[in-house]
């Protein structure tokens, strides 16, 4: 049986998701969460061209373990 995420505190949420990190379901409520009236941002991984962009993966790696906390 799933926790229900929602009712869950971000702590244990964190801890969850650090447990299942193929639980796509549970790292998107993760995210869901950030603080009311921070905007989002978008780092795109690929260029047009579908090459790699290894600064903007690198900014979106950073800013995951950010979110999750440092035990990631």
């Amino acid at each position: 049986m799933r926790p229900d995420f929602q009712t869950m505190s971000k702590a244990d949420l964190k801890a969850y998701v650090l447990e299942h990190r193929n639980d796509l379901e549970a790292i998107r409520y993760l995210f869901s969460r950030r603080t009311p009236g921070q905007e989002g941002r978008r780092y795109p991984p690929l260029s047009k061209d579908g090459v790699p962009i290894e600064e903007n993966i690198r900014i979106m790696k950073d800013a995951i373990r950010q979110q999750i906390g440092p035990d990631s």
